[in-house]
């Protein structure tokens, strides 16, 4: 039962609130590390602790109240010049805010939080009150990532079997690593990838106590400006009008007044309707659009952990924080950025002595930028680190035994640098804390594909690597081409669509038991889409849809075309047959399945194109 009966509403309020305000301390201390001085800030933390503190007190939170209390207490001594910030002071501070995201943690359960570390209390009260500041232990530093994952919970969760919960407490990656409720999105992770795959759990941070594994839920409210909510209501209102003067023309036709007059009123009818729908369409939708700049506020503490404990000095550089995206993508994207950010600080940029060495400064930068082209949004994740060489990318995977030698002959840049998506690809030579399993990139790719989007590597040795990644504006609405095989329409993502062209039998040509094309001088696999979907094939496809994924290049063989739509995706939850991502209805109301063409082309049998020549039929 839980331990806030009665109080649901005001501690899901409490969690929203105190969730954003933790964050922005997060990165307000990230700037006071740079400008110790800054009274501006001292005052805001002070305030932020202050806050929470008192939200927690109507929650009769007391060991979160308690932590607060000593942590506002030591901020008050600083802004009044009593006290001065040092590097281990900070210390102490970022493992206060984690202990507080833990309590977060177990709010959101339901239940009372356990007190926090006896260390941190103690020290922070040493330190209040000008006294040397006892060392904190490791596992409540924020800043460290010291510890193992929990590798007992890994092997549970891929094995079915029950995990020992033992009296150990796992700390995070880094106290921003995780979410507003205190869930971590993930353990540790590779140089250009590897890290565990996430946990659906953690493990509370509670004092002495044995450690107790907390759900938390995904968030199901949003803030929407009163502005978007108007808007909605008075297109729902013009939409009341218009369809009783449709009703009211309606009765006019059928009691056989159909002049001209009477006719184009009705025309003027529907057409208003149709821009009413449209308009309230896309109200409906920015409702759901929420500032990127809430998840991006989490990850200069990320950085700021890890190159402490990796001992560089990096600077994350954010832009476009205003930049909308759907409320879901939103949280989706929380994993693969920690995994890219954390890549980027630790296999990316250079220790201090090699920048010095290469003739950089010895701060590394590192952006995260997100923007809106047309109807995407990219999200760019650049260093000007040491960058990556292609050769040496397929060299290693050809160590690993991920391609074959033949195969890394025929690779292109683009297709190299994806190398590092596949699973089990490391650079590294030894495993770390943080480093060198060879999981971690193909989570990055798999959980960018579920959101329709894509992933592109760009890197220059010397001068740095940039990762872009390109989503959808919404995952409600996607635009489709549609094609037919036969009378059959199937709607394919017009993202992944680049152009469309003929199939002229006398052009296709069979290269090592496949049939391929050459367009502007790039040889390409012609793969049927009836084979694909395992029909028969029982005429030559006389289209082309020429499509281009994160791996490969193609031609998908079609018989004709339908035009382009924007689809409402209807997702398929008790039954999908394997390939489709949905469905949608056209405007004829005829039911028509979204291909997820990335799940189509994982068939062994069409890996790399592998497939059969063409057959006339």
């Amino acid at each position: 039962m839980s331990d806030f009966a009665g109080m649901e509403d005001l501690l899901q309020d409490f969690l929203q609130e105190a969730g954003d305000l933790l964050s922005d301390v997060d990165n307000k201390l990230v700037d006071l590390e740079k400008s110790p001085d800054d009274r501006g800030l001292l005052n805001d933390i002070f305030r932020g602790f202050h806050t929470i503190k008192g939200g927690a007190g109507f929650l009769n939170a007391a060991e979160l109240v308690t932590l607060c209390h000593r942590t506002e207490t030591l901020f008050d001594k600083l802004r009044n010049g009593e006290l001065a910030l040092s590097p281990e002071l900070m210390d102490m501070i970022m493992a206060a805010t984690k202990g507080v995201r833990n309590m977060f943690g177990d709010l959101s359960s339901g239940v009372q939080p356990p007190p926090a570390p006896a260390d941190l209390l103690i020290s922070l009260k040493a330190a209040a009150e000008g006294q040397p500041a006892p060392v904190v232990a490791q596992d409540a530093a924020a800043g460290a990532d010291a510890g193992s994952p929990d590798w007992d919970a890994l092997h549970a969760a891929v094995s079915g079997q029950q995990a020992a919960v033992s009296g150990e407490v796992i700390p995070a990656a880094a106290s921003g690593a995780e979410n507003e409720h205190g869930a971590r999105p993930a353990g540790k992770e590779d140089a250009r990838g590897n890290l565990p795959a996430p946990q659906a759990q953690h493990k509370s941070g509670g004092g002495g106590g044995g450690g107790r594994r907390v759900d938390v839920a995904r968030e199901n409210t949003i803030r929407v400006d009163t502005a978007r909510l108007d808007q909605v209501l008075n297109l729902s209102g013009e939409i009341g009008l218009t369809k009783n003067r449709l009703t009211s023309l309606r009765a006019d036709i059928l009691a056989g007044k159909n002049d001209s007059e009477t006719l184009h009123a009705l025309d003027q009818a529907v057409s208003q309707l149709d821009l009413l729908v449209s308009d309230l369409q896309n109200s409906v939708m920015k409702t759901r659009m929420q500032p990127i700049g809430r998840l991006f506020q989490k990850y200069p503490r990320i950085a700021r952990d890890l190159a402490r404990q990796l001992g560089k000095d990096v600077e994350l550089v954010l832009a476009g924080e205003e930049t909308e995206v759907d409320k879901n993508m939103i949280e989706d994207l929380s994993d693969p950025l920690v995994h890219l950010i954390r890549n980027a600080v630790d296999h990316g940029v250079e220790s201090p002595e090699e920048r010095a060495m290469a003739g950089k400064s010895a701060k590394s930068l590192v952006r995260l930028e997100a923007r809106q082209e047309g109807d995407h949004i990219v999200i760019v994740v650049a260093d000007d680190g040491h960058g990556m060489a292609q050769e040496a990318i397929r060299a290693k995977a050809v160590e690993k035994g991920l391609i074959t030698e033949e195969e890394a002959n025929t690779l292109d840049d683009r297709q190299s640098f994806n190398l590092i998506l596949m699973p089990g690809f490391s650079t590294k030579t030894e495993i770390s804390d943080v480093s060198g399993r060879g999981v971690g990139m193909d989570v990055v790719k798999t959980n960018i594909q579920k959101l329709n989007g894509s992933i592109e590597i760009r890197s220059e040795p010397g001068k740095g690597s940039v990762f872009l990644i390109s989503l959808p504006l919404t995952l409600a609405i996607l635009p489709v081409l549609l094609v037919l095989l036969g009378d059959q329409p199937f709607a394919l993502p017009l993202s992944l669509v680049r152009e469309i062209l003929p199939i002229e039998r006398d052009k296709v040509q069979e290269v090592g038991g496949k049939s391929t094309l050459v367009v502007r001088g790039e040889i390409l696999p012609v793969i049927p889409l009836v084979r694909l979907l395992g029909w028969q094939q029982e005429r030559y496809p006389e289209y082309g849809v020429l499509m281009q994924t994160a791996e490969r290049s193609f031609i998908l063989g079609v018989d004709s075309f339908a035009g382009r739509d924007d689809a409402v995706i209807k997702s398929l939850e008790d039954f999908r047959p394997h390939g489709v991502a949905g469905v949608t209805t056209l405007s004829n109301g005829q039911i028509v399945l979204i291909l997820d063409m990335k799940e189509l082309l994982s068939d062994p049998g069409v890996i790399n194109g592998r497939v059969p020549a063409l057959e006339a039929g």
